[in-house]
């Protein structure tokens, strides 16, 4: 296939998606057979992963469906010049995705068949499901995919690069045994939300998803604020209440419930809104259901906090023009096809791969 063939596969794939997104759950007619197939496969994912709902399911299915459109494609690839129409030498490219959220490594796979190249995944246990249906409806559009796109249970083997994305602990044994190859190896990042103290209550109440979409479980999402000394943290926080039925998912509950008593029994100070713990903390990371946050004095000391944690930041959120690169309140977890990872431009890495004849 030639780079038009495959951008055109693909935004029919997000037609259908959208398609789909509308018509589940069965509140209108069908107008794709396969749409009752992909609701079967949904339907069996939460079995797997009880992190993962419908509603969130569904969630990240309309942010792929979004940006699958032959103007985004077209906006994302027309930005490598030297991108080969049809790949003198396919690579196979092993990946390794996450399962943290819902199809959280949908974008590798896009970006692996985008250049031309053959896809060769061993998926997550957290996330087994969901990967593979997508990858069905693509090859259901596009037949000559069928040859492009693989599937491993056990070990990866005979690979030409790699994509990885893990945690702390497993990126080590990611470098370890995928050293000697091209790589792409990802560590754990959380998004960060710089707040200057004139946000308008409907963008705190935005900055609450950014904060508990998927249960906070995203490496885009928020787990650290930066405010103003002496900012109302209660008054931010009674902007959250959209989200005080989280803790129906008994998971997030048990953690939630678990967090509070060790604040308690430490006499930790905290706030506590019902359903979510937020804690003044050095840290990016928390852990699930709780919130860090850290005071600074001005934006210029804001700045280089941030800056001190870089390594650690998947992206920063804020409406304040001090932050140019920053993304709007309560899109953390929709970036662009050009928001990569990281900031390692996964397209570039495998355009470089092709030019070396892999």
């Amino acid at each position: 296939m030639n780079l038009s063939a495959r951008i055109e596969a693909f935004s029919r794939l997000g037609q259908t998606i959208n398609e789909f997104v509308q018509y589940y759950p069965g509140q209108q007619h069908a107008v794709d057979p396969r749409h009752k197939w992909l609701e079967e496969k949904i339907n069996q994912a939460p079995d797997k992963n009880p992190w993962f709902t419908i509603g969130h399911i569904l969630e990240a299915l309309g942010t792929i469906g979004a940006y699958l459109t032959r103007e985004n494609l077209n906006q994302w690839t027309g930005r490598y010049p030297d991108l080969p129409k049809k790949p003198s030498a396919p690579g196979t490219i092993g990946v390794v995705p996450a399962g943290n959220i819902p199809l959280v490594g949908f974008h590798d796979f896009l970006s692996v068949l985008i250049t031309g190249n053959i896809y060769y995944a061993k998926l997550s246990s957290k996330d087994p499901i969901l990967p593979k249906a997508l990858a069905s409806l693509l090859q259901d559009i596009e037949p000559r995919f069928r040859e492009q796109i693989f599937f491993e249970d056990q070990q990866l083997h005979d690979f030409d690069a790699i994509i990885a994305t893990g945690s702390n602990n497993t990126s080590r044994y990611f470098e370890y045994y995928f050293g000697p190859h091209p790589h792409i190896i990802r560590k754990n990042r959380n998004g960060v939300a710089i707040l200057t103290g004139r946000e308008t209550p409907e963008e705190m109440q935005r900055l609450a998803k950014d904060v508990l979409l998927y249960f906070g479980l995203g490496c885009r999402n928020v787990s650290k604020l930066y405010v103003p000394e002496k900012y109302n943290m209660n008054g931010l926080l009674d902007q959250f209440k959209d989200y005080e039925r989280i803790t129906d998912n008994s998971k997030y509950a048990n953690n939630y419930d678990y967090n509070k008593s060790v604040f308690l029994i430490n006499q930790i100070p905290h706030y506590d809104t019902g359903f979510l713990l937020v804690k003044r903390d050095q840290r990016i990371s928390s852990p699930i259901s709780t919130l860090y946050y850290e005071t600074y004095r001005n934006l210029e000391d804001a700045k280089q906090m941030i800056e001190s944690n870089r390594n650690q930041i998947q992206c920063v959120v804020s409406h304040s023009e001090e932050f140019p690169e920053s993304v709007p309140l309560g899109q953390a977890q929709y970036p662009y096809l050009w928001d990569y990872a990281d900031g390692i431009d996964t397209l570039r890495f495998l355009i470089s791969l092709n030019k070396g004849k892999i």
